[in-house]
């Protein structure tokens, strides 16, 4: 076992004794917060819940920073398209873009089970699908793009479908940002490139990498409206894979 891999052991227990309180703690923070205040008092909760997740990584001597290349606006549905590299890729985003009201097209999985985590994805605007089951997805797509579209908030997803274990991007799918972009024709699409999350699981699950430098880099938006949707798809997709790290 390496050096880094012993150090990295105490280190690890101590971050995953505060993530799984933290989520546990929250949990029933977010029923309150929804319950008894509303949309808002909710959606600071789980603003507060990413702070803390993205912050505990100072155990393991990661951080986290995010880097605009131009000014999003204000005001209209977003659409951010991101690769995957793993689970504070979510967090992150969560964090970083919390103004824009970020929700999620995520995994049916991990709508159970999760405290505060499934929590949230079934009860603050997010989608679930099941990736076995194509036809159950369109329409919680088309739900997605509907609510964005209606409310000027913003959705998250991650064409390659599965994350990277080793940081290079896989192959992106169309067919979810396209559905996306059909039922929410004012949206502008946001291409993010992620860096280095994928470094804090890169022994597994146990012990976590650590020294880790995670950036999100969160490139100018592209407007549905400005041209077809085979061109803005790949301007995306270079957009992403040409600032991830090689």
């Amino acid at each position: 076992m390496s050096m880094q891999k012993i150090i990295s052991i105490p280190l690890t227990l101590i971050t995953f004794f505060l993530f799984f309180f933290i989520i546990c703690l929250f949990h029933p923070i977010q029923y309150i917060c929804l319950h008894l205040f509303g949309y808002q008092a909710h959606k600071r909760s789980v603003d507060l819940l990413n702070f803390f997740l993205l912050n505990i990584l100072w155990f393991t001597f990661t951080n986290a920073k995010v880097e605009f290349k131009a000014e999003l606006p204000d005001g209209k549905p977003l659409i951010f398209v991101a690769n995957h590299q793993g689970l504070y890729d979510i967090i992150g985003i969560g964090w970083f873009l919390r103004k824009y009201h970020p929700k999620y097209v995520s995994k049916i999985e991990l709508g159970k089970g999760i405290p505060s985590v499934s929590y949230n994805l079934n009860h603050g605007g997010s989608v679930l699908i099941d990736r076995k089951d194509p036809k159950q997805a369109l329409p919680a797509l088309k739900k997605m793009a509907e609510y964005i579209q209606t409310y000027n908030r913003s959705t998250v997803i991650y064409p390659e479908g599965t994350r990277s274990r080793d940081g290079k991007p896989g192959t992106f799918a169309a067919n979810g940002l396209k559905i996306l972009c059909k039922y929410a024709p004012d949206a502008l699409v946001v291409p993010i490139s992620i860096n280095n999350s994928w470094k804090i699981f890169r022994y597994g699950g146990f012990p976590l990498g650590i020294g880790n430098r995670l950036k999100f880099i969160v490139h100018p938006p592209i407007a549905v409206k400005e041209c077809d949707f085979n061109t803005l798809f790949e301007i995306t997709e270079k957009l992403i894979v040409g600032d991830i790290d090689k």
